[in-house]
C-alpha cells in the first residue's frame, strides 16, 4: 500500500499539467494511514502548506486535527488528501481546467486507499467526489453513494473559521461521521 503511494507521489511530483504546478513551492500530495477504510478530501493547498508539502497545516488544520479528536480520530487512522494537490493563487477555488489536471492523481490515491468512507471538507471537494451539483449549506451531514463508497460533505473547516456560527452543525455532523465509521470500519476505533 505505502509503496504504491510513494511511487505515485513522486509521479505527481513531476506534474506539470496545469498552471498550478509551475507556480507551487512544494507538492501537497497527502498524509495519513494509506491503508485506513476512511479518507477525508479537501479542496486544495493554503499558503502553509504550500510551504511545508503536508494538507491541512495551518489554522484550518489546527482546527481539523481538533474535529478528529472529537470523535476519537488523529491524522493516523485516515488518510487526507486535496482536489487540486497544488496552492491556487491566493487560495482562490481551482478553476475546472486545475482539478481536471489533478483529478487522475486523486482517483488513483482513492484506489489505493480504497476507502469505504470519504468525508468531504468542503463544497469543492463535495462537488468533484459526491455531485456536481451539490449544495453544502443545504446537503451537508447528509449520506451519499457513490462509486461504492459511503460520503458525507461538511464544511471546509477555514469556512468554520470565518463563520463560527456554523460549528454547532458541523458538532452534529462529526457525530454522523463517527456513528457511520463506528458501524462500517470499527477497526479504526482499535
Amino acid at each position: 500500500m505505502d509503496n504504491a503511494m510513494h511511487e505515485l507521489n513522486a509521479l505527481c511530483a513531476g506534474c506539470l499539467d496545469c498552471e498550478l504546478g509551475k507556480t507551487r513551492t512544494k507538492l501537497v500530495f497527502g498524509v495519513g494511514n494509506a491503508s485506513s477504510p476512511v479518507m477525508l478530501i479537501g479542496e486544495g493547498p493554503g499558503e502553509q502548506e504550500d510551504l511545508q508539502g503536508i494538507p491541512f497545516v495551518g489554522r484550518a488544520g489546527q482546527l481539523l486535527d481538533d474535529m478528529l479528536k472529537m470523535i476519537d480520530l488523529d491524522r493516523s487512522r485516515v488518510y487526507i488528501a486535496n482536489v487540486v494537490k497544488c496552492r491556487p493563487p491566493k487560495n482562490r477555488d481551482p478553476l475546472p481546467e486545475e482539478k481536471a489536471a489533478c483529478e487522475k492523481w486523486l482517483r488513483r490515491q482513492m484506489e489505493i486507499v480504497d476507502p469505504r468512507i470519504i468525508i468531504c471538507l468542503g463544497r469543492i471537494a463535495a462537488t468533484s467526489i459526491i455531485d456536481e451539483s451539490f449544495r453544502i449549506t443545504r446537503q451537508h451531514g447528509q449520506w451519499f453513494d457513490a462509486d461504492g463508497r459511503r460520503c458525507l460533505a461538511i464544511y471546509h473547516p477555514s469556512a468554520l473559521l470565518r463563520d463560527v456560527t456554523k460549528r454547532p452543525e458541523t458538532f452534529t455532523d462529526l457525530r454522523e461521521i463517527r456513528s457511520e465509521i463506528r458501524r462500517l470500519c470499527p477497526e479504526v476505533y482499535e
